[in-house]
């Protein structure tokens, strides 16, 4: 009988257990698969909304649980989280000794993980590589793709990216952002009982018979110290458009402490405004948060992904997600309260775009489970001369 390929998966944030649940499902069913979930960084925390309960109540079994995010909000602090994260995973790695151990996207979190694989002679698989932003995510994913052996791209562009880096075009497979398998199931109206049951959070009541905004506005690490700013003012232009808002709370990237100061002081200089502010939410239901929308503001890749997907209309604010593909129901704006007010109202008007799968078709986890399971890669990496874009593997088109 053969043995299980055992498959490491990381998971550090919410936004990244969302992406990811649908293949720790498709390998926990493969049968030529054995799953071990490795859970670490703001997932542990409350103030970020202790999201390892949601992977607890969805039934998964963890094999480890890792801390690594050290207080502060700086860039300095967020260099140090990453060092912690490089002492502790080895050890994991080595008590584990994976087959493949995989990564998803773009978090400072993934980059001492990808180190560690490296050195330990793990193979590395990688979700969402070859995308382009801004912020320091742009760096972390190239870095990762030249760790990585396994390349799970979302779309055409992103696979032809990673094989430009030098990397083998027959490890490159487009098979789409596997949290649009979750999104393909969200039904067109929230369970309000079950959503107000498990996601408390505080400020103006929502009534979801009535529309609302969504927002999830992170701090951008080559900006930093503008943070407080800008969050005020994206705050302001909300308030100014006066339709009830929800807020979700930011990543724990540099900038996070000021940020989140900037909600506090706004919070409380604005009691009556209509923005209601949550944690967190379990992944289901920002997806369908998402999807009933009137609109989605800030700087989150899930405007345009899974928004793109539901044809939510989206304000993409600033620098964050500069030069990501953007679908069409997204409108960039720079950081002035004018502009992002006047765009927040063309969306407004405007309405439903129609969905557009441009990052994937809702069937991306059972084709990563399969590739998992009967590729086989040299642990030694060789720079690939010869682009070869011809012989990535296009699953989607």
């Amino acid at each position: 009988m053969q043995n299980k390929r055992k498959i490491a998966v990381l998971i550090i944030n919410r936004a990244n257990y969302g992406r990811l649940k649908p293949v720790l499902r498709a390998i926990q069913e493969h049968p030529d698969l054995e799953l071990q979930l490795i859970v670490g960084s703001s997932m542990l925390l409350y103030r970020f909304g202790n999201d390892i309960d949601y992977i607890e109540r969805d039934g998964f079994k963890i094999s480890a649980k890792f801390n690594m995010i050290i207080e502060g909000g700086t860039p300095t602090t967020m260099a140090q989280s990453a060092g912690l994260g490089l002492m502790n995973l080895p050890t994991i790695l080595e008590q584990l000794n994976p087959d493949i151990f995989l990564v998803n996207a773009d978090r400072f979190e993934i980059l001492p993980a990808a180190i560690a694989a490296a050195y330990m002679n793990i193979t590395l698989a990688h979700t969402l590589g070859g995308e382009i932003t801004g912020t320091i995510d742009e760096s972390v994913r190239h870095a990762v793709t030249k760790l990585a052996h396994i390349h799970f791209a979302a779309h055409k562009p992103a696979a032809e990216r990673i094989a430009s880096m030098g990397e083998d075009p027959n490890n490159i497979f487009i098979v789409g952002n596997p949290s649009l398998d979750i999104a393909k199931t969200i039904s067109e109206k929230i369970n309000i009982e079950k959503f107000i049951d498990i996601s408390r959070g505080t400020g103006s009541p929502i009534d979801f018979s009535k529309p609302y905004i969504l927002c999830y506005q992170h701090p951008v690490t080559t900006e930093y110290q503008d943070a407080y700013k800008q969050i005020i003012t994206t705050l302001e232009a909300l308030r100014n458009i006066n339709i009830q808002t929800i807020m979700l709370w930011p990543n724990p990237d540099a900038g996070t402490d000021m940020l989140s100061k900037g909600i506090r002081v706004f919070r409380e200089k604005n009691p009556e405004s209509l923005i209601h502010f949550y944690r967190s939410f379990a992944n289901e239901d920002y997806l369908s948060l998402i999807k009933n929308a009137s609109c989605i503001v800030g700087n989150s890749s899930s405007a345009i992904m899974e928004g793109g997907f539901f044809g939510t209309p989206a304000v993409n604010i600033g620098t964050r997600q500069q030069g990501r593909e953007k679908c069409i129901n997204v409108v960039n704006t720079g950081y002035s309260r004018e502009e992002i007010e006047n765009a927040i109202k063309g969306q407004l008007a405007y309405g439903k775009y129609n969905p557009d799968y441009f990052f994937g078709d809702g069937q991306s986890a059972k084709r990563i489970a399969e590739i998992l399971a009967n590729h086989n890669v040299q642990i030694q990496k060789q720079f690939n001369k010869e682009k070869g874009f011809h012989l990535i593997k296009n699953y989607i088109n």
